[in-house]
């Protein structure tokens, strides 16, 4: 997925030559990633090469209620072998779906509210130095009740809980909340209450 750069100040100019990317070999192609080997040249001519994880971009939902709390998951992640405490995401994986709908869908899909409202929070690059994975952060208010459609084996495990917002400083000292766009999320939400 190729997005456009945010920053004016990180395209190329006389003064910081560009970097050109010239192709990818597949080396693997999974049902969500894949990772290839990417051929680069230098400003000064020089070819290297990176191993990079292509994906095709996720969404981040921060679902606030009216009480001053928000809704998180709990569920197992196989990556990290243990069970973390997210705000609902997940992977865009409709082609052409905006990412909005995509948050909505996975907000009533893992939590089982829908938003009255969503906002965009921010666009973050997750781990730019081996992966291209874009998240879209949203805050999602006015959430009614709805049935959730939960998929896959983690989801079919999922614990929704409410968190006070107050409690999310501590939470992230405590070792809590690890996850980043959790973090981030929570953070950039908090301060649009």
């Amino acid at each position: 997925m190729s997005v456009p750069c945010p920053d004016p100040e990180a395209h190329p100019t006389p003064e910081r030559p560009g970097f050109a990317h010239l192709g990818d070999e597949l080396r693997y192609e999974g049902w969500r990633i894949s990772l290839v080997d990417a051929t680069f040249r230098a400003p000064e001519g020089a070819l290297f090469h990176r191993d990079v994880v292509r994906h095709p971009g996720a969404v981040a939902v921060v679902p606030l209620t009216d009480r001053d709390s928000v809704l998180l998951v709990r569920q197992y992640r196989g990556a990290v072998d243990r069970w973390l405490l997210e705000i609902p995401a997940g992977t865009r994986d409709v082609d052409g779906e905006l990412p909005a709908v995509t948050a909505g869908r996975e907000l009533e899909e893992e939590v089982g509210v829908r938003a009255g409202t969503l906002e965009q929070l921010a666009v973050v690059e997750n781990t730019p130095g081996f992966c291209d994975e874009v998240t879209v952060l949203f805050v999602a208010r006015d959430l009614s009740p709805v049935a959730a459609a939960r998929h896959g084996h983690e989801e079919e495990h999922i614990e929704v809980v409410e968190v006070p917002l107050g409690d999310v400083d501590d939470m992230v000292a405590r070792g809590e909340l690890t996850d980043a766009q959790t973090v981030l999320g929570l953070l950039l939400a908090r301060g649009r209450r």
